[in-house]
């Protein structure tokens, strides 16, 4: 696999990347095609870089080094093949938190109701999709959440018997809010991404994740695939961890796109975003949603996560939500789609690139054994901070 991250030819572009030549990750940029490591006292972190008061000012003037053409950068990101003697990509974010926002597409509410209903059983999720979508409908794209139109919605909901936890996050008042995984513990561009191995029944859910000061004020956005196992979320919605924090599980890139006159949050709210789905046993599967249908804003959602009433020192990356809940049939006739180990995914738009990752086990992948403190003792070896 030699995909390169389809990174559009305008845009401002903040990433990291391992490389054999220093002990801490590199901060880094894209210009005409070359990676640029921008690493500096000033901004020795993706973090630091975020905290400005012009992030895309910074990271467009500042000093830069060659590291290698962004096509062999990203080509050595795939594990399969890499040469580690070479440099690859990292998540593009360093000591920011890792949030997540969930049921924010009303569209995809019916699914997420439709997991808990079958608890967990892929084959009854035909049925109960069907037995729901008579009672309301399927077009929930015009509702608002917290509206009486959305609480009518949840009560002849409530009144067949099929509430859910869910219900309250996706048409309710309150928006869910929850951790994805631990700062420095989210993979990039061509790594593999992890499952459970309890799972049997998962997805890839295709997303754009903002990146937002501690402050609360958004700087750029990337793309995120916020792994999901629909079985074990299904069973209870108190096993939200086990089925969303695991080894691998966050992938973020293949960079940030700071903001700046070229692209602004309005341009995030307009992106369409793509999923592939390409398994080594011939199967393949092709989606897309539009941001344009998000319930609740990117703003609204950031501020539900941050603010006076929890604040983030170092910022947060927050995934935004996908509408994209794939039910393809992946073998037999109504049991609906699942990973398979060796599915290469790709998420992608027009604005931000393609992040391709490959399936595996979590405890497949390799082990997250890079975090804070080594980040901070190897940037302190280097007479950096």
């Amino acid at each position: 696999m030699t995909d390169t991250a389809g990174l559009p030819g305008e845009g401002v572009f903040l990433g990291r990347v391992k490389s054999p030549g220093a002990p801490h990750p590199l901060v880094v940029t894209v210009r005409n095609g070359m990676v640029m490591d921008i690493t500096s006292r000033q901004a020795p972190t993706v973090r630091d870089v975020c905290e400005m008061d012009d992030p895309a000012g910074f990271v467009r003037d500042a000093a830069g080094k060659t590291i290698g053409s962004l096509e062999d950068v990203c080509a050595n990101s795939f594990e399969t093949g890499r040469d580690v003697a070479k440099p690859w990509l990292l998540s593009p974010v360093d000591l920011q938190a890792v949030k997540a926002s969930g049921v924010t597409f009303v569209v995809s509410l019916l699914e997420r109701v439709i997991e808990e209903q079958a608890r967990g059983s892929a084959e009854k999720a035909d049925a109960i999709r069907a037995d729901i979508a008579s009672l309301i409908g399927d077009d929930l794209s015009k509702l608002k959440p917290g509206s009486a139109e959305a609480m009518a919605c949840k009560e002849k909901l409530i009144a067949r018997g099929v509430w859910s936890q869910y219900l309250e996050v996706g048409i309710g008042p309150d928006a869910e809010i929850f951790t994805k995984c631990q700062p420095m513990a989210s993979v990039g561009f061509g790594a593999d991404v992890g499952l459970h191995p309890i799972s049997t029944w998962n997805n890839p859910e295709p997303e754009i994740a903002v990146i937002a000061s501690s402050k609360g004020r958004i700087v750029g956005a990337a793309l995120g695939n916020d792994v999901n196992l629909r079985d074990v979320e299904g069973r209870s919605a108190l096993l939200l961890g086990k089925a969303k924090d695991n080894n691998a599980s966050a992938a973020l890139g293949p960079f940030v796109r700071l903001f700046d006159a070229g692209f602004t949050i309005d341009d995030v709210k307009r992106a369409k975003v793509h999923l592939k789905v390409e398994g080594e046993d011939g199967f393949s599967l092709e989606g897309a949603s539009s941001m344009a249908e998000i319930s609740r804003s990117p703003e609204e959602l950031v501020a539900a996560a941050m603010g006076p009433h929890h604040q983030y020192p170092d910022g947060i990356a927050l995934y935004l939500g996908t509408m994209f809940v794939p039910s393809k049939d992946r073998g037999e006739a109504g049991k609906g789609f699942t990973h398979k180990v060796g599915d290469i995914v790709t998420i992608s738009t027009e604005k931000l690139g393609s992040l391709v990752n490959r399936v595996r086990l979590s405890p497949d992948c390799p082990h997250w054994t890079y975090g804070a403190s080594h980040l901070m003792r190897d940037l302190a070896k280097a007479q950096l901070i």
